[in-house]
């Protein structure tokens, strides 16, 4: 019986040729440093939020900015993924971050 928990190249009803086990390897050591480089980002904004309060900020939030960080991903996509794809993963990564820049700062998100 197969179990939906086992690796593909454990499950009979998937067999995993060399060639996508190494894509895969690849995909996974991509995700890795994807994630790393999210949490890197995040202690930044975790510092910008510092900084933002001890310059006398109420909200962390700063559309203008948020509006130029996405302008310039726009600007540095160039493929395969959609822009509008990327830009929402864009906004989301934002989103996340403003909210434990104000959270961790004792910040509103929203001004």
């Amino acid at each position: 019986m197969t179990r939906p928990d086992q690796p593909p190249s454990q499950r009979p009803d998937r067999p995993e040729s060399p060639e996508l086990r190494a894509l895969r390897r690849r995909i996974d050591a991509l995700d890795r440093r994807i994630v790393a480089l999210l949490n890197e980002r995040a202690k930044l904004a975790l510092a910008v939020g510092r900084a933002k309060r001890a310059a006398g900020w109420q909200a962390v939030r700063d559309r203008e900015r948020e509006e130029d960080v996405l302008d310039r991903v726009a600007a540095s996509n160039g493929g395969p993924l959609p822009e509008g794809d990327v830009l929402a993963i864009y906004q989301r990564i934002i989103a996340a971050t403003r909210a434990l820049e104000a959270r961790q700062n004792g910040l509103d998100e929203e001004a």
